[in-house]
């Protein structure tokens, strides 16, 4: 279940640190009873920037096959790599 605190409670700084490590999810800020921040550990936002990464990946290769562009097969794909970066 999402942590939901209100914006006052950012003076508890050490304590919010500790629960989003502890807790390892975000801890989402509300000002006058509407979401206003996100706050989360270093190592939730590097876990979220990769799969963000990813994801535009897919969504990227997704456009342009339709787009009209070839798929490879996964095996052509790592023999173009092995070539490229092992000769």
């Amino acid at each position: 279940m999402p942590m939901i605190m209100p914006i006052r409670d950012l003076r508890k700084t050490s304590e919010i640190s500790e629960l989003a490590h502890k807790n390892k999810e975000p801890i989402f800020i509300t000002k006058n009873g509407y979401s206003d921040l996100v706050i989360m550990s270093t190592e939730m936002y590097e876990q979220f920037a990769q799969i963000n990464r990813i994801d535009n990946a897919i969504e990227e290769a997704e456009r342009e096959i339709e787009q009209g562009a070839k798929p490879i097969s996964a095996k052509d794909a790592r023999k173009k790599l092995d070539k490229k970066y092992y000769g």
